[in-house]
């Protein structure tokens, strides 16, 4: 941000997302991980802390053994290319946090918005699913982890004190784990206390836990995608306030597990009511049915309306992702009239406020 042309457009670019959001009419924003380099598939994601924090050196192909199960695809696949693809930097030795600048990002973007926004960030399990040790420092990844939950917590807490009040953890690992290890699992254990020391201290903060299924290069990255196992762990055992729950490209799967808890839900559940990997841009009728769905096992006042995941891992252009974004605002506006409830402002479905307007259909 010393580079001057750099900072100009760097904040430019923060004004043009939030301006997006804001026109598209959804409530709560995000600074839309602009921080992050331009790297294949959204690997920038997972490295923006690791190039940062101490105790890491240089970018390396991965040995094939420490890539974790459920990451390996055959010759040929996109999914090959990208995780053959990405590098990774070796622990070299004890990690410790140096700043990330999340305050400053932050500031940056809600400086130009009316409305909340909040921050989202990846969290040390995902990183760690990646990395081998290369130093006596370290025996073995949970120790990694662990290290990496701790700067993590630091950051967080600094972020917390500039003003944030929203902050999104992306990707605890607990979902893939739980499938493949069982919930029970020492290994998952320990990942649900590494999650829960990383938010550590963060008590007047909105804690929202997001989970999806992969999305390098908005690719579907699992076969097994059931939250059946891991969904007591997210609701009852992770600190936190929100769960984020891949479902407009299960078709809206496991929705059913929530049935039992409908009046004694711990957390909010928000769902994906539009796709980060279709290249259709769903229309408001579509987002309100599947909102409706989750109306017959969420209680409104504890249902939240998303995307599956995000939309700036290569996969997908801006207009679509605009129109994905305000389908989901005016889909939520369809369903709140049905239950009586007040609407929401959709600047982009405002017909005076079209780009091109048919003389004496607007009103103008």
């Amino acid at each position: 941000m010393l580079d001057v042309r750099f900072r100009e457009k760097f904040q430019d670019a923060m004004a043009v997302v939030i301006s997006d959001q804001e026109r598209a009419g959804l409530d709560l924003l995000t600074h839309g991980d602009f921080h992050c380099d331009e790297d294949m598939a959204g690997r920038a994601w997972h490295h923006y802390p690791l190039q940062r924090w101490a105790g890491f050196d240089g970018d390396y192909l991965q040995p094939e053994e420490t890539t974790a199960p459920w990451l390996h695809y055959p010759p040929g696949t996109l999914l090959n290319e990208i995780y053959t693809a990405w590098r990774w930097p070796h622990v070299v030795d004890k990690i410790e946090h140096r700043a990330l600048d999340y305050p400053k990002i932050w500031r940056i973007a809600q400086s130009k918005a009316s409305k909340p926004v909040r921050f989202g960030t990846c969290c040390s399990q995902v990183m760690g699913l990646f990395l081998d040790i290369h130093t006596p420092k370290y025996t073995d990844k949970r120790q990694v982890i662990w290290d990496m939950a701790v700067a993590m917590n630091t950051e967080l807490r600094a972020l917390r004190d500039a003003g944030c009040r929203l902050m999104q953890i992306e990707e605890p690992t607990l979902h893939f784990m739980a499938n493949t290890f069982g919930k029970d699992a020492e290994s998952v254990k320990f990942m649900v206390d590494a999650f829960n020391r990383e938010v550590e201290g963060l008590d007047d903060v909105e804690i929202w836990i997001h989970t999806c299924w992969g999305n390098p290069n908005m690719q579907r990255v699992m076969e097994d995608t059931s939250y059946a196992q891991s969904i007591e762990l997210y609701l009852e055992a992770c600190r936190g306030d929100v769960w984020t729950l891949e479902m407009k490209d299960r078709n809206q799967r496991d929705l059913e597990l929530f049935e039992p808890l409908k009046h004694d839900l711990k957390k909010k559940i928000c769902i994906g009511a539009v796709s980060h990997r279709s290249l259709q841009a769903d229309r408001p009728e579509d987002v309100a049915g599947e909102i409706r769905k989750a109306l017959k096992y969420i209680p409104p006042e504890r249902l939240i309306v998303s995307s599956d995941c995000g939309f700036g891992r290569q996969g997908c252009n801006r207009e679509i992702a605009f129109y994905k974004a305000s389908a989901i605002a005016q889909g939520c506006n369809i369903v709140r009239s049905e239950l009586g409830l007040p609407v929401t402002s959709v600047p982009a479905a405002d017909p005076r406020l079209q780009i091109d307007v048919i003389p004496g259909r607007a009103g103008c």
